[in-house]
């Protein structure tokens, strides 16, 4: 093997370690530590913590608190802690990990600093995505080729070592500095180097691998990276000889696993009691009659409070699937500069599709009105960027500016109801637009344009496969997601997760426009699903901010008008009740909820326009009404799923490799920000600054911070709101099906092998009973079910078919 292949896959191995980032104004939750995922959690979080210096247990505190508030059942710590070897009482071990010594944070030296400061300097400009107003010379050859260019004119650079006289690729300088090194060391030498600065390294690592427009335009490789951080340090003298050393163990970490298992247990407990219950009384009903109208929500945690109380407002079925409804798209609105991906990123955009014209009248009221909005946030950029502009306009703008700026900071709540007429005034691109869906024959990029009538079909096959749907009602409404915040940097964390980190709207209105089509649904009662000649499909968009669920309803037939008066008064009365309870959680008065929550959306100095997936710790899959007579408390995925019309298992396996997935990765993300948010979160929103519109540092310069803010987890500095906890995913289906697709998925079965986490069957074919996934595809009864029937049988240990 050349050495330049030896040095490539190195790095490649060597990366593994570190998490990509999304750029922030696409935020997409992921597991910092999903490099570690093939090893047992306990020891991931420790090599993690060697590594990166991060945390991987909550802090004695947090649990003191779970256990004062009733979040951990007293018998089951005391089975943990017996188990694990721990006699004491559980306030004196408390006592005995807040003493103990925290894992050591990393040291660091003068020469090491100072390439980090260079760095991150040329870092920040070289990748900027649209807010710097000087860009950095020559980015179009490539991030090593542009810092080769303006090495010699930066004086933090000193010319000396390799930098004195710089190779022109990345594998020369590299081999260069690697030079008095064994190949032996080269892995670890790397690690180390990328994990200097994980933030600006997770950066890079996915904007290399998604190969997106700014890639293209400017693209940067680990490679370049590595070449320009190993180049500094030889110049500056820097040791880069991998460290022998390895911080100490956390000597509470052990207490602290026992503690978080009976707190997960503790949780996992309610509910898959809670699903045995209501799959008991599933089996002794008759199904449903055809409600008013169907809604298919994602499976988002907001969800789950704004489909309870629609459902309690009318006779209306609502289902969970995941936010981009199926289509891997990506997605180009009518005014945007390019196009976003709209689905999760665990699969790769398959259909390019656009928002094309269909009103000329209305595009041009919404051409006149947009380009008045252009033109005035173009003033406000200019003042923002040029001191003097801006002192100058205030000064001729006078009382009327200041009183615009104290509305903002007095009044949000008006200033919400003036930016929302404002907004009516100004034609959505959904009254004027419809997506081409169709396919053009053409591609935009690598990807063609449109779909093929087989791929809508196949598409809306499988959604209603995977949601198990045998009726449709008159109205069924694909609802995707969004927030509503201003001036919050981590406004795309708030958007839908499935779409990368974009509003759901546009999939929704994909998959309506899909299965509106004749052509499909004709192919559709080909294969069985009986859709009446008076169902219409239609897409709306659910404000999880405000709780306003707007519909897409501009062509719906007259026939459907009463339906869809009814749907609407309902939606307003769920959007009250819903809105009271989400008040509520962030601790104002649940009666003014509306407004409330609009004021958080119109205030610009609000740190916590609403929680996002906060609390979030259970997946269900299974049938609603599992879960529909229950109050969740906005902490649990649902995805609709119904065994019984899945005999070949193909729809769970679907379920379970992707969207299963998506929430683990959802799910770590705010478990490793809580436990630790220095290492792994991006600290408080107050002390924040956005950087070249990819990402914020804490102060005014360093790494970018990777993870989420510590306004998203807590309620206050010593209140936690956010409970870390691995999810715990409770299936409704036979115990052999899911082992099936376990035994066909190694990856699954591992991330369970290994406790990233927990995996709980109930078998509707053997009386409904909980089964609990041990390791190696081997399952045990839920105890207290079997403390009850001592003759319940054994899961099988392996797949029967």
């Amino acid at each position: 093997m050349s050495t330049e292949s030896t040095i490539h896959d190195s790095i490649d191995t060597a990366a593994t370690t570190v998490g990509s980032l999304w750029p922030i104004h696409s935020f997409v939750t992921a597991n910092p530590l999903a490099g570690f995922e093939e090893q047992p959690f306990d020891e991931a979080v420790g090599q993690a913590a060697d590594l990166l210096g991060g945390r991987g247990y909550p802090r004695a505190e947090t649990f003191r608190t779970a256990l004062q508030r009733g979040q951990i059942d007293p018998e089951l710590l005391e089975e943990e802690l017996s188990a694990a070897g721990y006699g004491s009482d559980p306030e004196i071990l408390l006592d005995r990990m807040a003493g103990a010594t925290d894992a050591t944070e990393r040291s660091s030296d003068a020469a090491t600093d100072r390439v980090d400061q260079v760095l991150t300097k040329w870092l920040s400009a070289f990748l900027d995505e649209g807010s710097a107003h000087w860009s950095m010379p020559n980015r179009e050859a490539g991030f090593y080729t542009a810092f080769r260019g303006v090495a010699e004119h930066d004086g933090e650079i000193p010319d000396e070592g390799v930098l004195a006289d710089l190779p022109e690729t990345p594998v020369e300088t590299i081999e260069a500095v690697l030079g008095p090194y064994p190949q032996s060391q080269w892995v670890p030498i790397f690690e180390a180097q990328l994990a200097a600065l994980p933030g600006w390294t997770g950066l890079i690592k996915q904007r290399a691998d998604d190969e997106g427009a700014w890639q293209s335009a400017y693209p940067i490789s680990l490679a370049g990276y590595l070449a320009a951080r190993l180049a500094l340090a030889d110049a500056v003298g820097a040791d880069i000889t991998p460290s022998n050393d390895s911080v100490a163990p956390d000597p509470a970490a052990e207490l602290a696993g026992a503690f978080l298992r009976a707190w997960e247990a503790t949780y996992r407990g309610d509910l898959v009691e809670t699903v045995a219950a209501e799959s008991r009384s599933l089996a002794d009903s008759d199904r449903p009659g055809r409600p008013d109208a169907q809604l298919v929500f994602c499976i988002d945690t907001r969800s789950e409070i704004i489909r309870r109380h629609i459902e309690a407002a009318g006779d209306y079925g609502t289902h969970g699937y995941a936010g981009f409804f199926g289509v891997p798209m990506q997605y180009q609105g009518y005014d945007a500069d390019m196009a976003v991906d709209a689905c999760p990123p665990i699969l790769d955009p398959q259909h390019h599709v656009t928002d094309v014209p269909t009103d000329d009248d209305t595009q041009a009221s919404h051409d006149r009105w947009s380009g008045i909005r252009e033109t005035a946030d173009e003033i406000v950029e200019t003042l923002e960027a040029n001191a003097a502009t801006a002192y100058g306009f205030v000064e001729t703008a006078g009382s009327g500016y200041g009183l615009a700026l104290a509305a903002r900071t007095l009044v949000p709540g008006r200033v919400f109801d003036l930016f929302d007429a404002a907004e009516n005034s100004v034609p959505d691109d959904h009254e004027f637009c419809q997506p081409l869906v169709h396919h053009q024959h053409t591609y935009a990029g690598d990807l063609p344009v449109g779909l093929t009538t087989e791929e809508k079909v196949e598409y809306a096959a499988a959604a209603f496969d995977l949601m198990g749907w045998e009726a449709f009602s008159r109205l069924v409404v694909f609802t995707g997601h969004a927030s509503e915040t201003a001036n919050n940097p981590y406004d795309s964390s708030l958007d839908c997760g499935a779409c990368a980190g974009n509003p759901g709207g546009p999939s929704a209105r994909v998959m309506a426009t899909i299965c509106n089509d004749s052509e499909v649904r004709a192919e559709l009662r080909e294969r069985g699903f009986e859709i009446p000649e008076d169902t219409v499909f239609l897409a709306g968009q659910h404000n999880t901010t405000t709780d306003e669920v707007e519909l897409y309803d501009s062509h719906v037939p007259e026939s459907h008008a009463e339906d869809l008066e009814r749907l609407r008064a309902d939606l307003a009365t769920a959007r009250t009740n819903a809105a009271a309870e989400r008040a509520e959680s962030m601790g104002a008065d649940g009666s003014s909820g509306v407004s409330e929550t609009e004021r958080r959306a119109a205030d610009w100095a609000e740190t916590r326009p609403e929680w996002g997936l906060a609390g979030n710790a259970g997946f269900v899959v299974g049938p609603r009404e599992l879960t529909s007579d229950v109050d969740l408390d906005g902490r649990a995925f649902l995805h609709s799923y119904d065994w019984s019309t899945d005999p070949d298992g193909e729809a769970l396996e679907a379920i379970l490799t992707g969207p299963m997935v998506v929430t683990q990765w959802i799910n770590t993300q705010y478990y490793f920000s809580t436990v630790d948010n220095a290492a792994y979160g991006s600290g408080s929103k107050v002390t924040q600054n956005p950087v070249g519109n990819v990402g914020v540092y804490q102060g005014n310069g360093g790494d970018l911070m990777t993870g989420l803010p510590l306004q998203s987890l807590m309620a206050a500095d010593d209140e936690p709101h956010h409970q870390p906890l691995r999810l715990s995913t409770v299936v409704h289906a036979p115990v052999d099906r899911v082992n099936g697709v376990l035994a066909d998925h190694a990856e699954l079965a591992a991330l369970l092998d290994n406790n990233w986490l927990s995996l709980t069957v109930v078998d509707p074919t053997q009386d409904h009973r909980a089964f609990q996934y041990e390791h190696d595809l081997e399952w045990s009864p839920v105890s207290k079910q079997s403390e009850a029937d001592p003759t319940e049988p054994t899961a099988p240990a392996v797949a029967d078919d």
